[in-house]
């Protein structure tokens, strides 16, 4: 991987704060438009932004308060994308309305800024990479455990073939590391069953099945079997960790 050009605006500990922030003001905004039959609350989004905006306005220069705000946008807008998919939704109206609120704070100079860099983060494989490692693990984790929830194969089966096609298009946008972000996601998928941690009803365990074998069968068998290798390195390696703690 080339060097993260970003890392001078904003290191690992702030790339991966801002993906950790994605995640939790997703979910935020996702519980309300549950709760709301979709509908935004102006006030409660006006405080989410304003919690946004803080954050953003605390980096040191120009660049880093765009950059954050690039990272934040970018993420909350990957979880939108995974979860209308994975829930057959037309849209997640309080995200949508969170996002222009915070674009509309902007002004021509800023926009410019944060379009610079919004575009960059997408464009460029290394550039962002905490930032693209922390959230993709969040994302691919939070579809799988959401799926081993489920209560019916037709629920099981959305949400398979909208992981799948996350991971193999996140395969094909970034050759050098989007092969190790699945293999990430399906070392974790496999340690939470080890350890019990997610539930291990019939529906979860055919769910986690299709999930592999629609990935064999839409990756090219080389890169399927790298994958298969490094996650089960992982795996090997969380079982022998914990067979030492145990001792």
């Amino acid at each position: 991987m080339p060097a993260d050009q970003l890392a001078a605006l904003a290191n690992s500990d702030t790339q991966r704060l801002a993906a950790r922030m994605a995640q939790d003001v997703f979910a935020g905004v996702f519980r309300q438009a549950v709760a709301n039959d979709g509908a935004p609350d102006a006030g409660v989004l006006g405080e989410v932004a304003s919690q946004c905006a803080n954050w953003c306005r605390a980096g040191g220069s120009d660049d880093a308060r765009a950059l954050r705000l690039a990272l934040l946008v970018g993420g909350l807008d990957q979880w939108g994308l995974a979860y209308t998919q994975a829930f057959g939704l037309t849209a997640i109206h309080p995200l949508t309305a969170l996002i222009g609120g915070l674009r509309t704070r902007l002004d021509a100079r800023e926009e410019s800024r944060f379009q610079k860099y919004f575009e960059q983060i997408d464009a460029v494989e290394g550039d962002g990479v905490d930032f693209k490692v922390e959230l993709r693990r969040s994302i691919h984790m939070a579809l799988w455990h959401a799926m081993a929830a489920c209560e019916s194969a037709t629920q099981v089966e959305a949400i398979v073939q909208t992981l799948g096609s996350l991971m193999v298009a996140l395969d094909r946008k970034m050759p050098a590391l989007g092969w190790r972000l699945v293999a990430d996601a399906l070392a974790n998928i496999q340690i939470c069953l080890l350890s019990e941690q997610a539930p291990a009803s019939p529906l979860a365990q055919d769910g986690t099945q299709q999930l592999f074998a629609s990935l064999r069968h839409a990756l090219p068998a080389e890169r399927y079997q790298a994958i298969l290798a490094h996650s089960g390195q992982a795996v090997v390696a969380w079982q022998q960790a914990r067979r030492q703690t145990v001792q």
